[in-house]
């Protein structure tokens, strides 16, 4: 924990203010970019901090650290950097949580990474802990990208958690763009102070646009990063694509396209200049899981430019622990995001336009290491009318809010339509849930949980799925 390297991140400047605002609060508000620091070291500072009392119950049980994260993805990957930098077994002192994976924790787990959804499906799931008792500490990260159950649980532990357990702490943390807008986090949790963390000194960087947009954006963002890598000098290749099966694809047709190219122009290379990389090999490598991670660490005697194809998510969440020298962002302007599928009739994960918030992340993530350059592959208008601010709380977006209400019910929230969420849905879309709900049998005709509605809230399936599974013999 006491690496120069983690003290060189920018959470560790603010670490006292940190916990003197964590001492004499029950919320704490940390806002900071992706490469503060702040989801590896926030949970470690407070493991540390004997303010926070983390000693042993009456039982001779500890409380834990929970540290909950949007992503199955991002709850692993910093489960793991804390648990190498603490020097624990994965598992032991420090585990996860998440999605259709079995828990990696034990009885020794002080610090728990999961996902926000696990957390509220484990106050669901138990109704003696309906309050979170085995957790001394909550961390809610990543709250900046208001997903559903982001505001879930963070409506829960508001109304809930927090008011019947005055001794819990709760740290709500996330990316300084919408987490400061208004003050907007800070008045939903009644005045709580606001720890900003430094940002990183970033070099400049060169911007450029199509002139217009591409038919085919996967094709063009594979033909557009050969050309970079034949023409541009040294320094490593980010790739922005929505989906894991885009980025299998052009990892696939980039290598080809380098390796064709080199086999039939050997004399190429020695015709470049001293500092110029291609258009020899390369090390094409996607980012978008654990054992994609593993990849980046692989010794690479060569030292051959990497060119990384990645995720919005995995990028925010991976970007600083793998070992980088991104000097050059290729852009394609598309993330994931649920959306209504008026096809399907219902919400469905869909890549969409990225947000004006999301592109200029990705452009900064060419000027950390020195001046570099970003290339976006669609026009500087559309930049400007076609992508949004920022990005829209999923709870004002979605038009199905079943598996939404049938999650609150579970939780013992009986008057919805009052229910303090930070952001309040439309009235109709939550009256159409209910009807629906009652329609299926999941509620009876007072609103509550019928013997079907709690089979069905024990699974995260579609919800006319989930009815016929609750009347399967």
């Amino acid at each position: 924990m006491e690496s120069s390297r983690m003290k060189n991140l920018a959470v560790w400047q603010k670490k006292e203010e940190f916990l003197e605002a964590l001492r004499v609060n029950q919320t704490v508000i940390v806002v900071g970019d992706c490469y503060s620091g702040k989801t590896t070291q926030i949970p470690q500072f407070v493991l540390e901090e004997e303010a926070v009392d983390l000693a042993d119950d009456d039982d001779g049980s500890k409380g834990m650290i929970a540290c909950t994260l949007p992503r199955k993805l991002a709850a692993i990957s910093a489960s793991q950097c804390v648990a190498e930098e603490m020097g624990v077994d994965i598992g032991e002192e420090v585990g996860y949580s998440v999605p259709l994976e079995e828990d990696c924790i034990s009885s020794k787990t002080v610090i728990k990474y999961l996902t926000d959804s696990m957390l509220v499906r484990e106050a669901m799931a138990a109704a003696s802990d309906r309050l979170l008792e085995r957790y001394r500490v909550i961390i809610v990260d990543g709250a900046h990208e208001r997903s559903l159950a982001t505001d879930i649980l963070l409506a829960f532990l508001k109304q809930v958690v927090l008011k019947n357990r005055p001794q819990l702490k709760l740290v709500v943390m996330g990316a300084p763009t919408i987490l400061e807008a208004h003050g907007k986090f800070e008045n939903y949790f009644h005045g709580a102070p606001l720890v900003k963390l430094p940002q990183a000194m970033l070099h400049p960087v060169e911007l450029f646009y199509t002139l217009e947009l591409e038919k085919d954006y996967l094709e063009a963002a594979i033909q557009a990063v050969v050309k970079m890598h034949m023409s541009e000098p040294a320094g490593d290749i980010l790739v922005f694509l929505a989906k894991e099966e885009e980025i299998e694809k052009a990892c696939h047709e980039i290598k080809r396209e380098i390796d064709n190219y080199n086999n039939n122009n050997d004399n190429n290379r020695q015709a470049q200049a001293q500092d110029v990389v291609g258009p020899g090999a390369a090390n094409v490598l996607p980012l978008y899981s654990p054992d994609t991670m593993l990849m980046h660490h692989q010794n690479d005697p060569e030292r051959k430019r990497k060119i990384v194809l990645s995720t919005h998510t995995a990028a925010e969440y991976l970007l600083t622990m793998i070992d980088d020298g991104i000097v050059y962002v290729l852009d394609t302007g598309f993330a994931k995001r649920r959306v209504y599928d008026p096809w399907l009739g219902h919400d469905a994960i869909l890549a969409v336009p990225t947000t004006q918030a999301s592109a200029d992340w990705r452009t900064r993530c060419a000027g950390r290491i020195r001046p570099g350059k970003c290339f976006r592959l669609y026009p500087e208008r559309s930049f400007h009318i076609a992508f949004l601010p920022h990005t829209k709380p999923e709870i004002l977006e979605s038009t199905d809010l079943v598996n939404t209400v049938l999650t609150l019910k579970k939780l013992g929230i009986e008057d919805l339509l009052r229910f303090d969420f930070m952001d309040r849905p439309n009235p109709e879309t939550l009256i159409r849930a209910l009807e629906r709900l009652n329609h299926l049998g999941a509620l009876d005709d007072h609103g509550n949980l019928t013997e079907v509605g709690e089979s069905m809230s024990e699974s995260t399936a579609i919800i006319d799925w989930l009815h016929l599974l609750a009347l399967a013999p």
